[in-house]
């Protein structure tokens, strides 16, 4: 009893203290004890670990950019560039919530003066949660409440840098390196080391921003030196090598990503992984020890530890490959770190970058252009370089055009051209390389079916007591039929008439008519005739039935069985039964017949002259394509000079011959001076022997494309239609191949328009977007036809009339056309009617019209129209119409006015 009594007497006494101690108003030592241990072991214990964690988050699922300078330190995305799946970090969140809430329970602000030590503490946890967080005011607003309330803190010197670090945050980062480097010059024997070194690295962070590159590094070094971190202290050599790299220093470079290699298990991978790959980057290709890279990389390759990052490891080995000059293996190896599937997206556009610049070298465009499409979905397209490679993209699409055209076209030329015996000869050489790959296709069929047959087989074995067999027998018959049809699939790809084994044939096909084309099979007759020939002669008549290929099937009389025995022996005997030989009544397939492919030839001297035009054509654009767009000059001249021994028309010889002599300018000078000469005796008075003679920068840009083309076009918008489409032609002639060429005819296109008509115009623009396609022009062409043309074209006379206008057609120089406006501006001045107005609109190429614009309705045109016939004064004798200003807009738009019918 008396144990009880005591008892509650101890509690309520207990309950009593703790009251009086929870007090935030009180100065009392029992307060500031209690505050003080509920803040440090509480509240800010979570606190501080929750941003550890937050910080070890931000770490490990923040990717860095190891193809720029790192940051020193790693932040979480902005809240404007993270993506829809991004999170906040929860683990930030929550250290600033234990911040609050120890700033907000146990502050003991008491007259003027914190009486709890651990504010400082609370403050400096608000501010760098914060920090983290993105918002640098309000973590700027943390800190500087510390400095000014708590100067004597013992993290004064730890605030002092997280408040520089905001300041660079901030942009204020000249204010951040005057202070830190006081900081430091100050506090330098008597700071923490750890946040010495911290200190150091954003200091180095500050000169990063400023391209203080040097004094970055060298600060760099000072934080490496001191910091107890070791996955920062790799970080900081890592960023030292990356700057040594930037300044072209790459003995230091390579030496201080040699010291992340050396720290080995102390450094995370990933650092250690990619100095290698930066050092591999600085390899001397030439007069390095290629074997001891390879021997190298081979151990990086095999080692465990390093199959996270064999993406990395991969490409660097392609890379050396390509530099070696052998591009087998290096596309090898950039496929294989394209499969690896990293997280590094520039990583993957690199692989698929040189895959395509491979591709492109060899002239293999239309592999580049997918393999430059891969490229472009990995990388950002606000870079300078993905909109390089878009540019390239985009021209490679006239490059594979005009390349197909070259090639097609040189194929069917060079054939048609021979005597009838070498066609022949040349065909029959072809057909027996076609019989070699079709026998080597269905031997490599048959070989991959006898390995299906048997595992099927050792798979109906597996169950000893043969309690699987039956559905490992259904399983295997109809592997059986499953495999023959893909067999059938691999001989059809291997009998495509043309498959593309012969260089100079392969046009033929995709030139010849009557079988529709395509990559699809069944989209070729002759492929389709071809098919069922082969598989008749092959297997004989056999059923639409399952497990057809399975002569003991049919023989047993399976269901919709026609094939007696003897015929399947024969089919399965491939001809030979019973000792007969039946090759004799084999088909011929018409792809092992030379006069199959003779026969798709063009005969017509009209169709052989328009290929060599088209072909002649297509070399001058791949030779002004390759010499301005892709800086290929080797390429272009080869194009060029082939152009010219095929004594191509007269308007392309003079261009070509200028792009050579600009070419060997840059590749051979007195090859140059052969192509000059031949232009100054040949073509003195052509624009390019112009040129030659007067060099004259200010001269030339006078007559530059670009001056010219906008000289018509001024002209243009001032209304000299018939001047400027009377000029044009000559233009476009003279800059055949240029830049400025779809400008030119894109502005034609409108010339036709308006003086030929809707219908003109329409073709005019069809011809502009289908020839210069990827161009501005071509779009905007497309875009004409598609948006404006079925407008135009649906105009039509009837419309309701909102005024009208008399007009009077003439030729266009007819001189009776300035009195006729000397008489009815003498009309309007007389009856003082400023409403009514005289113009001299342009109709087509040969005709004017003189129009009277202002006349409210019809009654009133009549008075006018009589008023001018009749009238002594002005007594015009020519026979007006009366029309419509609806009605008008039609006859301009469509050039019809012949079949203006006027209303009654």
């Amino acid at each position: 009893m008396l144990k009880t009594s005591y008892s509650k007497y101890i509690l309520f006494f207990g309950a009593a203290i703790f009251a009086i101690g929870c007090s935030t108003k009180k100065d009392k030592f029992i307060n500031r004890k209690y505050h003080a241990m509920s803040t440090k072991y509480n509240v800010m214990y979570n606190g501080n670990n929750a941003l550890v964690a937050g910080v070890k988050e931000l770490k490990t699922n923040l990717k860095d950019n190891y193809w720029d300078v790192l940051p020193v330190e790693r932040m979480q995305r902005p809240p404007e560039e993270m993506e829809p799946t991004d999170r906040r970090n929860a683990n930030i969140e929550r250290a600033e919530t234990k911040a609050v809430k120890a700033i907000q329970k146990h502050s003991m602000d008491i007259g003027g003066q914190e009486r709890n030590p651990q504010m400082d503490e609370a403050y400096l946890l608000l501010g760098e949660a914060r920090y983290y967080d993105n918002r640098f005011i309000p973590a700027m607003e943390a800190f500087n409440y510390v400095l000014y309330k708590y100067p004597k803190s013992s993290a004064i010197d730890e605030v002092k840098v997280w408040r520089e670090k905001t300041n660079i945050r901030l942009d204020n980062t000249g204010v951040a390196i005057k202070n830190l480097k006081q900081l430091l010059k100050e506090k330098k024997e008597i700071m923490d080391r750890q946040i010495y070194s911290d200190a150091n690295a954003i200091l180095a962070q500050a000169y990063i921003n400023e391209e203080y590159k040097d004094s970055a590094a060298t600060v760099l070094k000072e934080a490496a030196k001191s910091s107890r971190d070791k996955e920062k202290r790799a970080r900081y050599y890592f960023i030292t090598g990356q700057l040594y790299g930037k300044m072209d220093k790459p003995d230091s470079a390579f030496a201080y990503f040699q010291k992340v290699i050396d720290m080995k298990r102390k450094s995370p991978r990933i650092y250690t992984v990619q100095a290698h790959a930066m050092q591999a980057g600085m390899f001397n290709h030439k007069g390095g020890d290629t074997l001891a890279f390879i021997e190298k990389y081979r151990k990086m390759l095999a080692d465990r530890e390093n199959r996270p990052f064999l993406d990395i490891i991969n490409h660097q080995v392609g890379l050396f490959y390509d530099r070696q000059g052998n591009t087998k293996n290096a596309v090898k190896y950039y496929n294989v770190s394209i499969k690896k599937k990293g997280a590094d997206k520039y990583l993957t556009a690199s692989n698929y970058r040189n895959i395509a610049e491979i591709n492109f070298k060899q002239a293999k465009y239309l592999v580049a252009g997918k393999y430059y499409d891969s490229t472009l979905v990995n990388m950002d397209f606000r870079t300078r370089e993905y909109k390089a490679i878009k540019k390239k993209r985009d021209n490679l699409e006239d490059v594979i055009k005009y390349e197909n055209i070259a090639n097609t076209n040189d194929s069917i030329l060079y054939v048609a051209g021979l005597s009838p015996e070498k066609r022949v000869a040349y065909y029959s050489e072809y057909i027996e390389k076609l019989k070699k790959q079709d026998e080597e296709a269905r031997k490599k069929a048959e070989l991959e079916l006898r390995k299906q047959e048997n595992r099927a087989a050792n798979a109906a074995g597996d169950d000893p007591m043969g309690q699987d067999a039956p559905d490992a027998k259904n399983a295997f018959a109809a592997n059986k039929g499953n495999i023959s049809a893909a067999e059938m699939a691999r001989n059809r790809e291997a009998s495509s008439v043309f498959a593309s084994n012969s260089p100079k044939s392969s046009g033929v096909a995709r030139s010849a008519g009557g079988a529709a084309s395509g990559p699809f099979y069944f989209y070729n007759d002759a492929n389709v005739s071809s098919g069922k020939a082969s598989f008749a002669a092959k297997w004989g008549k056999r059923p639409l039935d399952d497990n057809w290929r399975v002569l003991s099937e049919m023989k047993s009389g399976g269901a919709g069985s026609d094939v007696s025995a003897a015929d399947l022996e024969d089919a399965d005997n491939n001809g030979t039964a019973s000792g007969k030989d039946n090759k004799k009544d084999k088909p011929l397939e018409p792809r092992y017949d030379p006069e199959f492919y003779i026969g798709q030839l063009p005969q017509s001297q009209k169709v052989l002259d328009s290929l060599a035009k088209d072909r002649n054509y297509a070399y001058f654009q791949l030779g002004a394509i390759y010499k301005d767009k892709f800086k290929e000059y080797n390429r272009a001249a080869d194009k060029l000079e082939k152009l010219l021994t095929y004594n191509p028309e007269e308007r392309l010889v003079p261009p070509a011959l200028y792009n050579l002599y600009r070419i060997y300018q840059t590749l051979d000078p007195a090859k140059a001076e052969v192509y000059k000469q031949r232009i100054l005796s040949q073509y003195p008075d052509t624009r390019y022997a112009a040129i030659i003679k007067n060099p004259n920068p200010e001269e030339l840009f006078a007559g530059s494309p670009e001056a010219v083309y906008k000289k018509l076009y001024d002209e243009y918008r001032k209304g000299d239609i018939r001047e400027v489409y009377e000029n044009i032609g000559q233009y476009i002639d003279t800059y055949e191949g240029e830049d400025i060429l779809p400008k030119l005819e894109l502005l034609k296109a409108r010339l036709a328009g308006r003086l030929q008509g809707v219908e003109e115009y329409r073709k005019a623009l069809n011809y502009v977007a289908l020839t210069y396609a990827n161009a501005k022009e071509g779009k905007e062409a497309d875009a004409l036809l598609k948006k404006d043309i079925p407008a135009l074209e649906k105009v039509a006379f009837g419309a309701a009339p909102t005024s009208f206008k008399i007009i009077f057609k003439f030729e266009a120089n007819d001189p009776k056309i300035a009195a006729l406006i000397k008489t009815i501006q003498q009309f309007i001045k007389d009856n003082n009617n400023n409403n009514i107005t005289v113009s001299n609109d342009i109709y087509t190429v040969n005709e004017n019209i003189v129009v009277i614009h202002g006349l409210i309705n019809k009654l009133a045109a009549n008075d006018v129209a009589t008023i001018l016939r009749d009238y002594k004064e002005y007594k015009i004798a020519q026979v007006p119409t009366i029309i419509s200003a609806e009605d008008y807009k039609v006859i301009q738009i469509k050039k019809n006015f012949g079949q203006y019918q006027p209303v009654k």
